[in-house]
């Protein structure tokens, strides 16, 4: 039983970094975002992309193999309805999460760029944020829907559908 009290910490803990990080990243970029300056935008969009390779990759490697650790270790097959729903609302998370990063890395160039050449920052930032910014919320949704799902662990769920 030591191994699965050991999976269920590191399953825990990568949600709270997925849940956090995100959150956090979301909060800081919308933050310089609203200053308008692209100094203090480029400074942030470094630490996010930073963060978000550091703290949010290792977390999207991490939970899927908890996960599956948790769920072999208490006997539940990976075909339980509240299981798949989880695996499907993770691969949403990350068909959102993985522009994100890229995104969060051209906000980054764009405002360094307008920095060293003394310009404001240029259209193609603004677009972009505004799409990095409308990205996050079905991904964050998905997430929590995850937590949710993680806790109540509904039984039934998709039953007819498997």
């Amino acid at each position: 039983m030591t191994s699965y009290y050991l999976l269920k910490f590191l399953h825990i803990i990568g949600a709270c970094v997925l849940l956090g990080t995100g959150a956090g990243i979301a909060f800081f970029m919308l933050i310089a975002h609203l200053t308008g300056s692209a100094v203090k935008i480029a400074a942030v969009a470094r630490i996010v992309v930073l963060a978000d390779f550091v703290f949010t990759a290792t977390a999207v490697v991490a939970q899927p193999l908890t996960g599956v650790g948790l769920a072999w270790t208490v006997g539940y097959p990976l075909t339980e309805g509240w299981i798949v729903l989880s695996i499907v609302l993770y691969i949403v998370t990350g068909l959102f999460w993985l522009p994100v990063v890229w995104i969060q890395m051209r906000l980054r160039d764009l405002s360094e760029a307008a920095v060293a050449a003394g310009t404001e920052l240029p259209r193609s930032y603004h677009r972009l944020f505004w799409t990095w910014f409308a990205c996050g919320f079905p991904a964050f949704a998905a997430v929590l829907a995850i937590v949710w799902l993680m806790i109540a662990r509904p039984p039934g769920l998709l039953e007819g559908w498997l």
